[in-house]
């Protein structure tokens, strides 16, 4: 479970701040307000907020100085502006000063929901980065974004990282799922000149183009049925940030020519309307899939390929990598045991052997699942071979080991599957993934019930 996030808002107006403070703190949020600049920066001394819901209009000092001074006290705070239709612009020219997004009075409650949990899920990758520094320190190696371990195949991965974050060209992560593609586009992001901007990320493959298209360009009111607003797409809110397109060999050949388009001419036009709004963002995509593969299918366009894989790095995965497994293991125990408050301590020599000599077909994605069951059921402080039983079964697998990337996935899935008697949910869970996505890989993969 993410630990809770703390918001504080700041508005002049006392009905602006009790209606988004009653309905924050019955979605879960622990939340504060204040009624001016100098009275958010006299609780700022008293405590660290995660997000600031900062007024643009308020009288003495305004949004623009208390994000200022926000920025030079809390640096690593999240601050969106809140105003009104008139007052975009002005609200825009706060995003380049360091303000992720803002929020338009009258408040859209979908839209709200959508931009805390879009800020909750930046805040989880920022608090696992944080976290890996203790074990960073043990190697000797900073911290990368969250990515943990000690081997030499993901140094090399890191000084890619190094090398290719100060530019703006973009740049295509491949690797099996579960390898941390995502974190790797983080640490590219937060080394990067688009650093102070926001993080935008989206799963292309867990969705349909519908709504793919709408999740990306946003949409102008009357669109479409049920479209009763106006609401901004993730090309628009990654404005002076970086897009993330994650299994970005998900998407038809359709959107590849809109999206191409977008990329060539940075501007485009939300659903529905026929405005065209500029956009200027450094993109990084991840796939699993052997795009070269579906360009040969015809699958995937050459033109689409080529500007997308400017800079590439691979991730391989954690079976080639396994002197991570014992770090990665421990960085993961010691936070579901804080977390659930098992005094869990360690892994005994026998437990780290059985995870040494496991294939790890789901990668660091399943090892920290591994990691969470077995915190889950310990009842003593050590890790040991019994609670790592249900491994066993799947260290020695019979026949040959799956070769090509198609054949891992299929092993993976087909792995899951089995575990979760067919039960879809269960599987998708299991894997990390949504229903959607899981059906369209077994369809994809001729995976049948038996």
């Amino acid at each position: 479970m993410a630990p809770m996030m703390h918001i504080m808002v700041v508005d002049d107006e006392e009905a602006i701040c009790v209606a988004l403070s009653a309905w924050l703190t019955k979605e879960g949020y622990n939340v504060e307000t204040a009624a001016s600049g100098p009275a958010a920066l006299a609780r700022m001394e008293e405590k660290h907020n995660d997000l600031y819901l900062v007024d643009f209009k308020m009288p003495g000092m305004d949004g623009l100085q208390l994000l200022a001074e926000i920025k030079m006290r809390q640096p690593d705070a999240t601050v969106i502006m809140i105003t009104a239709h008139g007052s975009i612009q002005s609200a825009v020219e706060a995003m380049k000063r360091g303000a992720v997004d803002y929020l338009c009075k009258p408040f859209d409650p979908e839209e709200l929901s959508l931009l805390m949990e879009r800020v909750a899920a930046a805040k989880t990758l920022q608090r696992t980065a944080t976290d890996a520094d203790g074990q960073w320190g043990a190697a000797q190696q900073p911290a990368w974004g969250g990515i943990v371990g000690q081997s030499e195949a993901l140094r090399i991965v890191l000084d890619e990282i190094e090398e290719v974050a100060p530019t703006t060209a973009p740049v295509l992560i491949t690797g099996e799922t579960g390898t941390g593609k995502d974190l790797l586009a983080l640490a590219i992001h937060m080394r990067s000149e688009q650093a102070g901007g926001p993080f935008m990320a989206i799963n292309c493959g867990a969705q349909s183009e519908t709504l793919l298209e709408s999740e990306l360009f946003g949409h102008e009111r009357g669109a479409f049925t049920g479209a009763v607003k106006a609401r901004r797409g993730r090309l628009e809110m990654a404005n002076g940030g970086t897009l993330f397109l994650d299994e970005i060999g998900e998407i038809s050949p359709k959107m590849q020519i809109t999206l191409l388009r977008v990329l060539e001419e940075k501007k485009f036009c939300r659903l529905g309307g026929n405005q065209p709004v500029d956009t200027h963002f450094r993109l990084v995509s991840a796939t699993h899939r052997d795009l070269r593969q579906l360009l040969r299918e015809g699958q995937f366009r050459e033109d689409f390929f080529y500007r997308i894989n400017v800079l590439t790095i691979h991730i391989p995965p954690l079976r080639e990598r396994l002197e991570d497994v014992p770090v990665l293991a421990d960085f993961f125990l010691h936070r579901y045991a804080a977390e659930t408050g098992k005094p869990v301590e360690g892994l005994t020599p026998r437990a780290v052997e059985i995870l040494m000599n496991y294939n790890w077909p789901g990668n660091v994605r399943e090892l920290r699942n591994v990691i969470e069951r077995v915190v889950v059921i310990a009842r003593g402080r050590m890790i040991g071979a019994e609670e790592l039983a249900f491994l066993q079964p799947h260290a020695d697998t019979c026949g040959p080991e799956p070769t090509t990337l198609r054949e891992v996935e299929r092993h993976h899935l087909l792995n899951a599957l089995e575990n979760s008697d067919w039960n879809i949910t269960r599987a998708a869970k299991l894997l990390d993934i949504d229903r959607v996505t899981l059906s369209r890989k077994m369809k994809r993969l001729n995976l049948k019930r038996p």
